[in-house]
């Protein structure tokens, strides 16, 4: 069964070769990413990974692989270890969150990734119910996921009033491991301000059983965009 979870963002600036100089909020990020997903090999070799995509409902499987080529620098990442058998072509249009899952993968060197990309607008019960169906896998979980994209000045779009409450409610419900404020979450809010509620409302699918302790490692806003890390394990 599933008994360690990691919830991390997938911007492309996670890519240390697409990045010219990061500064220290981009390395704190980055950190946090490797402490989480560190913890989530320590657990399992092989990772189930979720995310959102307009591309979804669509699955890859650990033989494929793909090349941040469309964010400015070829660095190609696979799902698997390429030495357990041959991987297939770069893929250039492999969605961004399945690229971050493939190097998250590497740079914690997990042997596999299986990514799951649900499409917008999932009703909350059938993400809850896909994190049932994979709670009971040999398996680690990696949730990708982000928060408003409308906080302030810097956001990518018009600052949003209802952007910084809902990312607070979203960073203590992660810290606390609180399935029921996930699920409640309004989708025609999340939508309007970018929030990845999808994935994240596959988790309470996950820890509806036993007994569940998060820790919240980063949650922050450096670029108008907010991304939250943490780490959900089960206890018994």
């Amino acid at each position: 069964m599933i008994t360690r979870v990691a919830v991390v963002p997938h911007p492309p600036l996670l890519v240390p070769a697409l990045t010219v100089r990061a500064d220290a909020e981009t390395e704190r990020l980055r950190g946090a990413c490797l402490r989480a997903v560190s913890s989530l090999a320590d657990s399992s070799a092989e990772w189930v990974a979720v995310g959102v995509d307009p591309s979804g409902p669509i699955r890859f499987s650990s033989t494929t692989s793909g090349t941040f080529a469309g964010y400015g620098r070829d660095v190609r990442v696979s799902l698997g270890d390429p030495s357990l058998g041959d991987a297939a072509e770069p893929l250039t249009e492999l969605p961004l969150p399945a690229l971050i899952a493939g190097l998250l993968r590497e740079q914690a060197g997990a042997r596999t990734v299986d990514v799951r990309l649900l499409a917008p607008g999932t009703p909350a019960e059938q993400c809850r119910d896909l994190g049932a169906e994979l709670a009971g896998s040999d398996t680690a979980l990696l949730v990708l996921a982000e928060g408003s994209n409308r906080s302030d000045e810097r956001s990518p779009h018009r600052p949003d009033h209802r952007a910084r409450p809902l990312d607070e409610l979203l960073a203590t419900a992660l810290a606390r491991v609180d399935a029921e404020a996930l699920m409640e979450l309004d989708p025609a809010l999340c939508a309007e301000v970018g929030v990845s509620r999808e994935a994240l409302q596959v988790l309470p699918g996950v820890v509806a059983e036993g007994t569940w302790r998060g820790e919240l490692l980063y949650s922050g806003t450096p670029f108008g965009v907010t991304y939250d890390v943490a780490t959900w394990t089960r206890d018994d």
